[in-house]
């Protein structure tokens, strides 16, 4: 049960009825004060975690199409149409990460069929010859013996050509892929390092220990890649969860601290990172099958809809922001590009950081 402060008003704010007790006899919304102390979020969810029906398709729908309703309606204590932002936004966050890790393993699987291997050392291709080929060199999803033998004959092949000419891979790009995986141990990374003078292999050097490390214990370069994106993937749900309070910290540098409170701006938070993680799921998915389905045309349309989701996604911040703190256009867009670049540069921290971390720890 609610613990919140009851409304010394006995109107219930969702419906109009008067509230006798706690809850309203019309439409059972508990008449609490609209605004809580932060920790209310947490509390909140944990007691209606398994309460979903049909409210959940039209908050979803708000969610994506009208930027900064559901802010408004749950800070006008409208609460009972909605799914609570706390419930949501785990909810979005547990299907966003979830369903990815379905297709890692199908993908690697698919990916690998599509090269094959001729004894004279020629390369067969699909008409995805040259992304493909990009993720070769990057070093993905062909065992070391196989990506060897491909690197050897692809640098000298027609296809190097074909991708060049398409900008995909420069001779320089092949060159220095061929060097990295030239080196079996860190006494030649070491060397490699030396003759080339380049700085950047000093600053890899921690990594190479790392990558090397993993060698010795006998995983092959493949794996390491999909042990790296496996810690990655299960850690991110946490750094973005612990990014929330610092996000709603900078909308409340930015506002009235005595008309906005900072649960206020936590529920505005919750509603916005709920919608970037639908919309990066629907992107993923997007993409997965576009994979499957191996089609040019529809390869262009599901660019044209990342475009356009990657689009909205940055457009969606400025009219939620707009539409709940009611403030002009100018001052709109003064405080949201701020608070925009400002939360940018944060995030970019956090994953690199994150990306490091991730990788440091492998074993």
């Amino acid at each position: 049960m609610s613990h919140g402060k009851l409304r010394s008003d006995k109107t219930c704010q969702n419906c109009g009825h008067t509230v006798v007790e706690r809850y309203c006899e019309h439409c059972g919304q508990e008449n609490t004060e609209t605004r809580q102390p932060f920790y209310f979020l947490f509390t909140h969810f944990l007691e209606d975690f398994t309460h979903y029906d049909g409210q959940f398709w039209r908050t979803i729908r708000y969610l994506i199409f009208v930027p900064g309703k559901l802010t408004n309606e749950y800070l006008a204590g409208k609460r009972q149409k909605y799914v609570a932002p706390v419930k949501l936004y785990i909810f979005i966050s547990f299907i966003a990460f979830f369903i990815p890790s379905l297709f890692s393993n199908q993908e690697a699987h698919s990916k690998k069929e599509k090269v094959a291997l001729h004894d004279e050392g020629k390369i067969e291709l699909t008409p995805g010859d040259s992304l493909l080929l990009k993720q070769i060199f990057q070093n993905v999803y062909t065992e070391e013996k196989e990506r060897e033998l491909i690197l050897m004959r692809v640098y000298d092949s027609i296809y190097t050509g074909k991708l060049q000419k398409q900008g995909l891979l420069r001779k320089t790009d092949i060159s220095v892929t061929v060097d990295s995986l030239s080196a079996k141990n860190l006494k030649e990374y070491d060397s490699l390092a030396e003759q080339s003078g380049n700085i950047l292999y000093k600053i890899l050097k921690p990594f190479a220990h790392r990558f090397f490390y993993l060698k010795e214990k006998g995983y092959t370069g493949r794996e390491i890649v999909e042990k790296f994106k496996e810690s990655f993937m299960h850690v991110l749900p946490k750094a973005l969860f612990i990014y929330l309070p610092i996000f709603a910290f900078f909308l409340w540098l930015f506002h009235n601290k005595k008309k906005w409170w900072f649960f206020d701006h936590g529920i505005f938070t919750l509603h916005f990172f709920s919608f970037l993680l639908l919309a990066m799921l629907s992107i993923i998915v997007f993409d997965e099958m576009n994979d499957w389905i191996n089609n040019s045309f529809i390869d262009n349309v599901i660019s044209l809809y990342t475009f356009v989701v990657i689009v909205y996604m940055l457009i969606y911040f400025f009219v939620a922001h707009r539409r709940v703190y009611q403030s002009s256009k100018r001052s709109t867009v003064a405080k949201g590009f701020i608070l925009f670049i400002i939360n940018v540069f944060m995030m970019l921290l956090l994953l690199v950081g994150l990306a490091l971390f991730s990788f440091m720890t492998l074993h």
